[in-house]
């Protein structure tokens, strides 16, 4: 019986220690991907064409894939030495590991043998390259069906099929003339430069004439001596690049130019080929950012051919994707839009007539997943249950009637079979790492292929809550609290308030660690500190009011909101209100300068990131948007000039500035210092050599460590 005790006392003793543990930066902040990341399966992906999963799993050191469905247990299904077996006839060698492979998109297989991208058909095992190595490596590579490869080489944009060879497509390109890149500093959702017709033969490019913008210069330390790199970069209120739009055919080699009419300093945005290839459709923005007219141009004679339909807003629009055809109904398609205050879905006929519009409520669609077989549903998650969560939805486009698809309150991540009957969900919860399950849409019925064990169970965590407080205009305003491990309630605890506040941005989702990337919060929370975070005015998925509030005057309604936050952790007994610290990142970076300055002593210390310190030396596509131009709107200028109030600074200020940055570049936080000199005004500065707008990859622990260090050392 003694040892009985014994050894369960030591059970108890050694599970609590383990409990106990207590997170290093390392482990919040590089770890937090890897070891520390939940559980997942590799390249989960539905097989094309069925109902299939395949994922590749791990046993002993190798790879291989693993294939299963509703009905079927998991069973073997690739094996490296399979792959290789049936490539054994090809000229692409023996691999050495097994590649990623993507399933999903066609019956072929296509993944990278050796640097060449190819496609296998299992059958027959015949292979044919997309990619050859040669073009890999190259610039803004982009494959098309038939066998066509458009890349960047020098500027220029270059066209290579193996019958035809390589045809230089643009001969002028330079740092001022770029051709086949993302434009208009990539906003309204642009990615990219280079857009290949349905059937693979003509190609759709920006052409972005730059040699207006004035030249910026980005210091390159790490040379002998240091090397200056100009970068283009168009401020707020000052010229902008002009646009245009080739179509390029591959098959004559001929260049068409769209079109698109004056102004030049316009936005061409969201661009797609019609599914007979005939006409383009390009979303044209003004440079006032509050008209949007849905053009459709001839993709041979590149002639505009008319407006479908135009949008407009006293504040500004914003499209960000672009239309999508209903499949097997060229004749239809859907268009997203927030017209109705929230971002929704609209069915049109090819014409540009409203048929109905497919979704509404005081939600927002995220995603479109695309359509099912027939193309009679169309899938998208969306926030209908909360904006805090994410789920999949389908809507019958004859009726406009929606059907949830995924069931737990909760983030989900799904994706869809080829023919629209199954899904793959991902999903997690603040108390749920994540879950994997495969379902049919039409009985419901799920199966289990992960439950992720909690990934810091090793750890002692702080109690996380997710909850909302009104604002002064009575709107709910959703908060997330770390406490201090061993939290009690008779205690006083010191303060960490995160936050961001801005467009386009969410910190807080009912998701595994409350929608935080890292377990900086909780390593906080370790060491006896409440981590506070608000989504503030101006953030996303709240609809256009709540984000058009900002408009003409950023920070304003984003400092009333963090007051209701402040007010809030004041009242509570266990709160120290006088140390308080706050940090922000970017637009939370100038967020929270500004704050210190219009409210000192609230926060005894504070950190800002990357921070806009004046928004005349932002960019014209997102400042203007929010801000309007300086001509236009020098009161909402004048008032977040920071630099020129940087004599009120009364708190204890950390800025940090990456020092290659070319988003908010370093003047910002540069001009904010020596305005601070200048004043007799005491200010920290830290910078990060070799770093852009974020401190990334081992340097990260590093970053935070300084934060980390610069809070503690103040809130005492």
């Amino acid at each position: 019986m003694k040892n009985i005790f014994f050894f369960l006392g030591l059970f108890l003793s050694t599970t609590l220690l383990a409990q106990n543990k207590l997170l290093t930066m390392e482990d919040a902040m590089v770890k937090n991907r890897t070891t520390l990341a939940a559980e997942n399966l590799k390249q989960l992906q539905f097989v094309y064409g069925t109902t299939d999963y395949v994922y590749l799993k791990k046993v002993d050191g190798k790879e291989f894939w693993v294939k299963g469905n509703n009905k079927m247990a998991e069973i073997p299904f690739l094996t490296l030495e399979q792959l290789n077996d049936k490539l054994k006839a090809t000229a692409y060698g023996e691999l050495k590991a097994m590649p990623a492979i993507q399933f999903n998109k066609a019956a072929d297989w296509v993944f990278n043998a050796n640097g060449n991208k190819i496609a296998l058909n299992p059958v027959t095992n015949q292979t044919k390259e997309i990619i050859a190595k040669a073009f890999t490596g190259k610039e803004a590579v982009e494959e098309s069906n038939a066998g066509f490869v458009a890349y960047v080489e020098n500027y220029n944009l270059y066209v290579n099929s193996g019958f035809y060879g390589t045809k230089q497509v643009t001969k002028d390109g330079s740092v001022n003339i770029v051709y086949a890149q993302s434009v208009h500093r990539d906003e309204f959702g642009i990615n990219k430069g280079t857009f290949w017709s349905n059937n693979g033969k003509s190609l759709a490019y920006y052409r972005m004439d730059q040699s207006m913008v004035t030249d910026y210069p980005i210091i390159d330390w790490a040379k002998y001596p240091a090397v200056n790199e100009n970068i283009k970069y168009p401020m707020a209120g000052g010229q902008s690049h002009h646009v245009t739009v080739g179509i390029y055919n591959a098959v004559i080699n001929s260049t068409t130019w769209i079109n698109t009419g004056w102004p030049m300093d316009q936005y061409l945005t969201n661009i797609m080929w019609s599914p007979d290839d005939k006409w383009i459709y390009i979303a044209v923005v003004n440079r006032a950012q509050n008209h949007m007219k849905l053009n459709q141009y001839n993709a041979n004679t590149g002639e505009f051919a008319k407006t479908l339909f135009e949008e407009k807003d006293e504040k500004y629009v914003e499209p960000l994707v672009p239309v999508l055809f209903v499949k097997n109904k060229a004749d239809q398609f859907v268009w997203q839009s927030n017209r109705d205050g929230f971002n929704h879905l609209y069915l049109y006929d090819a014409n540009g007539t409203l048929i109905k519009q497919l979704t509404k409520g005081n939600w927002e669609v995220l995603e479109v997943k695309g359509f099912d077989a027939k193309g009679e549903n169309l899938f998208y998650s969306a926030t209908e249950e909360s904006p805090l969560t994410k789920n999949l939805y389908q809507v019958n486009l004859k009726t406009g009637i929606s059907k949830r698809i995924t069931s737990a309150n909760a983030v989900h991540t799904a994706q869809v079979s080829t023919d629209g009957s199954t899904v793959i969900d991902v999903y997690s919860t603040t108390d749920n790492p994540r879950t994997i399950q495969v379902t049919e849409i039409k009985t419901g019925k799920s199966k289990l292929l992960l439950q992720a064990a909690n990934p810091i169970t090793d750890y002692a965590m702080g109690k996380l809550n997710l909850f909302t407080i009104k604002n002064n205009a009575g709107a709910d305003l959703y908060c997330r609290m770390f406490k201090p491990v061993n939290f009690d309630s008779t205690k006083k605890y010191p303060v960490v308030v995160y936050w961001y506040g801005g467009p386009h941005a969410q910190m807080i989702l009912n998701a595994w660690n409350g929608g935080a990337g890292d377990y900086w919060f909780q390593y906080m929370a370790q060491r006896g500190y409440i981590v506070f975070t608000v989504d503030t005015r101006g953030s996303d998925n709240r609809g256009k009011a709540f984000e058009q509030s900002i408009f003409r005057k950023a920070g304003d309604v984003q400092m009333e909101d963090m007051m209701t936050g402040v007010n809030y952790l004041t009242a509570l007994s266990y709160v120290d209100k006088n140390n308080m610290g706050l940090f922000g990142w970017s637009y939370g970076g100038f967020m929270t300068t500004d704050f210190v300055l219009h409210h000192p002593g609230v926060f005894k210390a504070a950190v800002a990131g990357g921070p806009v310190m004046d928004w005349k030396y932002y960019e014209i596509m997102y400042g203007e948007r929010y801000m309007d131009t300086p001509q236009e709107n020098p009161e909402g200028y004048e008032a977040t000039n920071l630099i020129a109030q940087a004599g009120k600074l009364k708190d204890k200020l950390l800025l940090i500035h990456g020092m290659q940055d070319p988003v908010v570049v370093q003047q910002h936080s540069v001009n904010f210092v020596k305005a601070c000199v200048d004043a007799s005004v005491q200010v920290d500065y830290m910078i990060y050599p070799g770093h852009e707008h974020n401190v990334l990859g081992k340097d990260r622990a590093h970053l935070y460590q300084k934060v980390t260090d610069y809070l503690m050392n103040n809130l005492k």
